[in-house]
C-alpha cells in the first residue's frame, strides 16, 4: 500500500560550520564542477542526541551539476556530549532557492561501536535543511 507520508522521528538538528577554510574547487571536470567543502566544527541536538562536530577530517564532496543542482556526498564524525564517536554519512542533494540559499534533502546513515548508540547502527534517516552563508542547518529524522 502506497503511503502518502512517512513515519519518522525527530533525532537531532545539526548545524554544521562551512566557512572555516575555503573550498577547493575542480571546475569543468568530466563529472561536473568537483567542491570539496570542509566541515569539522558545529553542533547537533535532539531528544536522543546531543553533541558536537568533532574536529576531524570531515566535509562535503560535492558535484554541482549544469542545472545548479548540488549531488553531496558528506562525512563526519559525530562526538555526543557523553563520550560517544558516530560516523554519519549522507548523500542527497542541494537544490537552489529563489533567495540565494538552497534547499537540501540528504539519507543520513550511521556507524558507531558505543554500545550506548549501537541503534544507529540500522537506523536509515532522512533530513531536510538549507544552507545559509557559512552553515549548513539540517532537521535529522529516523525512519521508522
Amino acid at each position: 500500500m502506497a503511503l502518502d507520508s512517512l513515519p519518522v522521528e525527530h533525532l537531532f538538528t545539526l548545524v554544521a560550520e562551512t566557512g572555516d577554510r575555503p573550498p577547493a574547487v575542480l571546475p569543468a571536470t568530466p563529472s561536473g564542477t568537483r567542491i570539496v567543502i570542509t566541515a569539522m566544527r558545529g553542533r547537533f541536538d535532539g531528544p536522543k542526541l546531543n553533541g558536537t562536530i568533532a574536529d576531524v577530517a570531515g566535509g562535503d564532496w560535492v558535484t554541482r551539476r549544469a542545472d545548479g543542482t548540488l549531488k553531496l556526498d558528506v562525512r563526519l564524525v559525530l562526538t555526543t556530549d557523553d563520550g560517544a564517536s558516530i560516523f554519519m554519512t549522507y548523500s542527497g542533494f542541494a537544490v537552489p532557492a529563489a533567495d540565494g540559499t538552497m534547499t537540501v534533502r540528504v539519507a543520513p546513515q550511521f556507524e558507531t561501536g558505543d554500545e550506548r548508540y549501537a541503534w544507529l547502527n540500522n537506523v536509515q534517516a532522512v533530513a531536510h535543511g538549507t544552507t545559509g552563508a557559512t552553515n549548513v542547518t539540517y532537521d535529522v529524522y529516523r525512519l521508522l
